[in-house]
């Protein structure tokens, strides 16, 4: 039995991710946090009973120590808690799946306190890889990729190598030629630049085919999600950029896939479902069985790839631009496309003003190549100071 710190509980990766637990056991869940979802994190505390749990909104945090009062779990609130939780050393395994940079010190405290980490915090690798990857090396601790695109790499590499962490058998390696990372074009695929113009929240919100939050599916949509996921891979796999190719694939079948030097394609295929993901990080390497659909083959009429428009989707060039330069201007890409699709989602800007901002952020910024932890908190304040200009 091993312990389980969940950070994230409350949202889509946290839920799938009790679920799982709940289904194949393995694991004593120690800890939880939440951001404000108080109601239902009440809810994982009566069924769970973990020992500690810790909600960021200070205030909600002090509503539930008020409900729990007859609870033996404590209440810990604010990047105090997170730290607190994340850090413990009695922990195994801490799943990583808060939303935004404030997942960044507590991945931090997790590694060094030599637990392994189940990575679904895109903000964590995007802002501060060169950080915790150095870390992870020292620690000598898993770093598991839940993001079904890195998973599929991580699966893929299954047999020729161990698990990320292990730098001599990542860094370099001599038998891997090309990443290909995959992605569904999203809803607007196929469309000019003058036709994205007009389009609306509520058109950018349909993904052809997967469920996820407003956020990342308006990031599918411009394939600044794609631009993230690039500069994730060129960490978690230790590779150059020029060695990751994005490659559209409509169905979402193929979630990616790599090339050896002697040609050979290694792909993981299967349908799009975040559960399996999830759950190869929980319990590699073993792997259990899931009641998720099955790809039929014959089902299959053909699976179609397409090169990326970066002419009209602008997000992935000037993203793939900040991973090839490294350094702070990656979270001046990360922190200007948040705040322009906040404005997005309100309805205060159009669909392509999202990429004006990203590069106007990007124009403004001196880079600094190895940015400390300070520095790359300041990168974000300046890129959304300078977004609102």
């Amino acid at each position: 039995m091993k312990n389980l710190c969940l950070l994230g509980s409350t949202g889509s990766i946290g839920r799938q991710t009790l679920d799982i637990v709940h289904r194949h056991g393995g694991f004593k869940i120690t800890s939880l946090a939440a951001n404000s979802n108080i109601d239902l994190l009440e809810q994982q505390i009566d069924a769970i009973h973990p020992k500690k749990v810790c909600v960021y909104d200070k205030e909600k945090a002090g509503i539930l120590a008020n409900r729990l009062k007859n609870n033996s779990t404590e209440v810990l609130s604010g990047m105090e808690g997170l730290l607190e939780i994340a850090g413990d050393s009695s922990n195994d395994l801490t799943v990583t799946a808060i939303v935004g940079m404030i997942g960044i010190n507590p991945t931090l405290a997790a590694i060094e306190a030599g637990c392994d980490v189940a990575l679904a915090n895109k903000e964590t690798l995007v802002t501060a890889g060169h950080i915790i990857m150095k870390a992870v090396k020292e620690h000598k601790v898993k770093l598991l990729p839940i993001d079904s695109e890195h998973s599929a790499i991580f699966q893929c590499l299954q047999g020729k190598y161990g698990p990320t962490g292990d730098y001599a058998a990542w860094n370099g390696s001599p038998i891997v030629e090309k990443i290909l990372l995959t992605c569904s074009g999203g809803p607007f695929r196929g469309l000019s630049y003058e036709e994205l113009r007009n389009k609306t929240a509520a058109d950018a919100l349909k993904h052809p085919n997967w469920s996820m939050g407003n956020k990342i599916t308006i990031d599918s949509a411009t394939l600044v999600n794609k631009a993230l996921e690039v500069m994730e891979a060129k960490w978690l796999f230790m590779t150059d950029v020029d060695k990751i190719q994005v490659v559209i694939q409509p169905k979402s079948i193929i979630h990616s896939a790599v090339q050896f030097v002697d040609g050979s394609i290694v792909a993981q295929i299967g349908v799009p479902d975040m559960r399996l993901p999830i759950q190869y990080a929980l319990y590699y390497p073993e792997r259990l069985p899931l009641d998720c659909g099955r790809v039929d083959l014959f089902d299959l009429a053909k699976i179609e790839f397409y090169k990326p428009d970066y002419d009209t989707f602008k997000g992935l060039k000037l993203g793939i631009e900040a991973a090839k330069t490294c350094g702070s201007i990656c979270t001046v890409f990360n922190a200007a496309n948040e705040y322009a699709v906040g404005r997005f989602l309100k309805g205060e800007i159009g669909f392509t003003d999202i990429y004006d901002i990203i590069e106007h952020c990007m124009a403004m910024h001196k880079n600094i190549a190895e940015p400390t932890l300070e520095e790359v908190l300041g990168a974000e304040a300046e890129a959304i100071e300078n977004a609102k200009m």
